[in-house]
């Protein structure tokens, strides 16, 4: 999802094999055909072999990637779509709809596309949502597409009916310039970065249904670059990168105060211009990857990998921290979501060989995560950054001031009185792994302080039933004598 231009005439985005490492031949084939710089890029999310891209030339275009990849320049587009009157900034797909494209331009107005026709080259949008009045700076979906976040330049965050245009919320933005606004899954909430009055990089969190004033702000430091968020709903992680800067933060998000928690981040000398994330079903599940970063380093000519990685010994797959998640197949047709259909995404197992778990999956929330009581709690652990180049931990990468808890999957609960004779205070002996920070060190050991306290009580409680049976066996036995 890198957007640019490497090419002052042709303004190509190049394609190259994930696996493929090293430096390219600077003859290597392009996606060449636009007139004006690219401004933005986005992958279908249901086609690997699909991209829209947007242009100062005024036009979107849909381009058909070979799947033996390109062997020599692309020029000819599947799609053309021309309808605004400015250059065009912005693209995004719907989540859950297939063929359903929607684009901004610096004409203040977002423009919805049906590209389930024959046409190779479409005039007229299904519909033009006209009610910004300066340039949008980002759109961002809820998880079925029933609701579209906007920000825009003249401070204020929208919330519209994306088939209709209506805004149903509107929130200026007084205190706080926004840039970029995002959706946090089903947590009802939006999260948007910016920059407060004194110019200082900012974070703000908003309820979704009152976007009166902010939930919470929190201000990072007072460089200048763009904040870009990226959330990962199955975690509740919420990633954030600075157009400029060498490196990432990492919060986890919950859903009562502080909302925020400050987990670590990544550190590195060189500065990121852009930067793409691969999808999930695109993670290496083996090595309990759980986010994939492709960054761009301008001053090497370098695309840099950077996954988050959960220290885990186990080889085998981890369904505690690979729930369900959206898959590469539409829930629904894009007439379906045009006559008024909402539907959720279409989840998949991360298991390797796995099929869609449900076709048409209900839109219902996610619930937030129980907490567990502290005497017996479940084990804990936090993402920690691995570069896929090197796979080894950062140096200069700090240690987690806050753990995320993992999720019991819902096999444990099938097979707890199989393996009731391997467990330990909670703990599957064969599978559990040492702790290997000051933190895990700890909270092992006031959990054997507690499993111990615990045996004592019960200790004591099986000594007075002892002396208690003893009192009636001497009772009984007097008044055998007796008689």
């Amino acid at each position: 999802m890198l957007a640019g231009a490497s090419d002052p005439e042709n303004h190509p985005a190049e394609e190259t094999p994930s696996e493929q490492t090293g430096k390219l031949d600077p003859h290597y084939p392009k996606v060449c055909g636009h007139r004006g710089n690219v401004l933005d890029i986005k992958w279908n999310p249901f086609n690997d072999f699909e991209i829209a891209s947007c242009s100062e030339d005024t036009t979107i275009k849909i381009w058909a990637i070979p799947k033996q990849l390109l062997l020599r320049n692309l020029t000819t587009y599947r799609k053309e779509l021309v309808g605004h009157a400015r250059r065009v900034g912005l693209v995004e797909w719907h989540p859950t709809a297939a063929n359903i494209l929607f684009s901004s331009g610096y004409d203040y107005k977002v423009m919805v596309w049906n590209l389930d026709t024959k046409e190779s080259v479409i005039m007229s949008p299904v519909r033009t949502i006209d009610c910004h009045r300066d340039v949008i700076l980002s759109m961002s979906f809820n998880t079925n597409g029933s609701l579209m976040a906007t920000s825009c330049k003249d401070r204020k965050i929208r919330i519209l009916d994306p088939r209709t245009g209506t805004v149903l919320q509107e929130g200026n933005c007084k205190g706080h310039r926004v840039n970029k606004v995002l959706f946090l899954g089903n947590l009802q909430k939006l999260l948007s970065t910016g920059t407060s009055r004194w110019n200082h990089r900012q974070m703000a969190l908003w309820d979704q249904d009152n976007l009166s004033q902010p939930i919470s702000e929190e201000d990072l430091d007072g460089s200048s670059g763009v904040l870009f968020p990226f959330y990962d709903a199955d975690t509740n992680v919420l990633y954030v990168v600075g157009k400029g800067d060498g490196n990432i933060r990492y919060y986890e998000v919950s859903t009562s105060e502080p909302y925020l928690s400050y987990l670590t981040e990544y550190r590195s000398y060189n500065p990121q211009k852009g930067i793409g994330v691969m999808p999930k079903r695109g993670l290496d599940v083996s090595s309990c990857e759980i986010f994939r970063f492709y960054k761009l380093i301008t001053t090497k000519c370098l695309i840099e990998p950077v996954s988050m990685i959960v220290p885990r010994r186990s080889e085998s797959y981890q369904e505690d921290i690979y729930p369900p998640t959206a898959g590469a197949q539409p829930s629904m047709t894009a007439q379906e979501w045009l006559s008024g259909m909402n539907k959720g995404p279409v989840l998949v197992s991360l298991r390797p060989g796995s099929e869609p778990l449900s076709p048409q999956p209900p839109p219902s929330p996610r619930p937030p995560p129980v907490e567990r009581p502290n005497s017996n709690p479940l084990p804990l652990a936090s993402p920690r950054l691995l570069s896929q180049t090197e796979k080894v931990a950062g140096e200069d990468a700090q240690r987690p001031s806050s753990l995320l808890e993992e999720k019991m999957p819902r096999w444990a609960t099938d097979h707890r009185l199989e393996k009731k004779a391997w467990l330990t205070n909670g703990f599957d002996i064969f599978e559990c792994p040492p702790p290997k920070t000051e933190n895990e060190l700890l909270q092992m050991f006031y959990r054997q302080q507690e499993e111990i306290r615990r045996l004592r009580e019960l200790v004591t409680q099986r000594e007075v039933q002892a002396k208690q049976l003893e009192l009636e066996i001497k009772n009984l036995r007097m008044g055998t004598e007796r008689f």
